[in-house]
């Protein structure tokens, strides 16, 4: 098992930099503003050739009783409580503060070696930034600098000298587990959704929109599979997207959605369909993810409200009908195992292996069902196809004619590949590849005399076998 270092501090003191510089990524949001970190954040790192595991946090607020202040403090107790070596952050230009002191005397309630981490300390004289601290009661403090990078590499050093040297790294999956991401409009229940696939309360939940800010990628294992679950920001229109923070939890949304395999869209019963559930749907449709639709707040509806609901889905996402659809409640756990078994199946179908001869003899069955339309002058032929690509499946068809062929006649073929390969939950991608005349571009060569006689008589011949002088 690799160490884990854990990040832990009152709000805006620099962990989500330390959390990025140590694991040399941009997956932290980093903004100077406090509080902008609510869940647990996990990453790898490395000093030289020892790994290790580094765990960013919430501000720790130790005299919050309730709110999402509370819960960010309930998320950064269970960070520690799975600490190998906690590593304890301070703002050295703000000074010691009586926040400081709380958390300290928490800190060793718990038994965990602990480092005390001085931040904010370029240009400054160590014994003047760091005598005050050690009023802390947790031993030498260490001047830092996440933004700079000042002494980092030395403190993880200092963190980890108590671990084997030789740490054995876990065995590297060739098998990718499938990334699967959470998406939807905010506070129709993403992380209560996440949090009843995993069993615990992993995210918080909040019954408050926005309440989630960055993208947490959590390993899982259900049935002896692995997965990696994505919990998102919430989308909401752009005309009302205001804050820059808020604009970056956008750009991580999406980016989440260009790194899953499948993507669970999540919808609100309780709420009619928005136009804004529409754009991420074609969003996840554009990046060619395969989908899974998750109906959730269920329960508590009554027959007619859920047939308003399905007619309602049926009429603004019709374009999603190669999705799968589940009616669940997240917060009950009703329906989760039928959204798990949709997600392996869309999950295979955008990962399935084509072979040339069945793809070729299934766009030869579809021709003969439904010819493609003439386009100009001329007839398409479509002669072979092979598969070019996964996540989504890409078929790449070969012939003639085909530059021209009508967007109908390809969700035609889609849908023919689609059921004749069951691929449900995955869209999927056509490709043409049309073969070029070998004369295009090419002058004419100039008769010679007697083939120009020839011509001549030919004509003359035309005229007379048709009476035409």
């Amino acid at each position: 098992m690799l160490p884990t270092l854990v990040l832990v501090g009152r709000p805006n003191v620099g962990k989500s930099t330390l959390f990025n510089r140590l694991t040399r990524s941009r997956d932290a949001l980093v903004a100077d503003q406090p509080g902008l970190t609510r869940d647990r954040h996990y990453g790898r790192g490395r000093v030289g050739e020892r790994p290790y595991l580094v765990v960013d946090t919430g501000g720790l607020e130790p005299v919050a009783k309730d709110g999402i202040m509370y819960e960010m403090a309930r998320q950064s107790r269970q960070a520690v409580d799975e600490a190998d070596m906690v590593l304890f952050l301070v703002d050295g230009r703000a000074g010691c503060t009586p926040q400081d002191l709380i958390i300290a005397t928490q800190l060793r309630k718990t038994g965990k070696p602990i480092l005390l981490l001085v931040n904010k300390a370029e240009g400054m004289a160590r014994a003047r930034v760091t005598a005050e601290f050690f009023e802390l009661g947790l031993g030498e403090p260490y001047p830092i600098s996440s933004a700079h990078g000042d002494n980092v590499v030395e403190v993880v050093e200092i963190a980890l000298e108590n671990f084997p040297d030789e740490v054995e790294e876990e065995e590297v999956q060739h098998d990718k587990p499938p990334k699967l991401a959470i998406v939807g409009r905010p506070n129709v229940g993403k992380s209560t959704l996440v949090n009843a696939i995993l069993g615990e309360q992993r995210v918080i939940a909040f019954d408050q929109p926005g309440t989630t800010r960055d993208s947490i990628y959590i390993d899982f294992e259900r049935n002896g599979k692995q997965y990696t679950i994505i919990d998102t920001a919430g989308v909401r229109r752009r005309g009302k997207v205001e804050e820059a923070i808020e604009k970056f939890s956008v750009i991580k949304t999406m980016q989440a959605i260009e790194d899953a395999n499948v993507v669970v869209l999540v919808v609100d019963a309780r709420d009619q369909i928005t136009e804004q559930d529409a754009h991420v749907a074609d969003f996840v449709l554009q990046a060619g993810r395969a989908l899974v639709l998750a109906v959730n707040k269920w329960d508590g509806l009554d027959a007619h409200q859920r047939e308003m609901v399905k007619s309602d889905i049926e009429r603004k996402l019709h374009f999603l009908g190669f999705a799968k659809r589940h009616y669940i409640s997240a917060l009950n756990g009703s329906g989760i195992i039928d959204v798990l078994k949709s997600v392996d199946a869309a999950y295979d179908a955008a990962m399935a292996k084509l072979s040339t001869p069945k793809l070729t003899r299934a766009l030869i069955g579809a021709i003969e069902k439904q010819a493609p339309p003439k386009v100009g002058r001329f007839l398409p032929k479509m002669r072979y196809a092979h598969q070019g690509g996964s996540n989504p499946p890409l078929i790449v068809v070969h012939g003639s004619g085909l530059d021209n062929i009508p967007a109908s006649y390809t969700r035609y073929l889609e849908r023919s590949f689609a059921e004749i390969f069951k691929l449900q939950g995955t869209p999927m991608k056509i490709q043409y590849n049309s073969s070029k005349n070998p004369f295009e571009g090419k002058k004419p060569r100039p008769l010679t005399e007697a083939e120009q006689r020839a011509a001549h008589r030919a004509r003359i011949r035309g005229r007379k076998l048709y009476g035409k002088q």
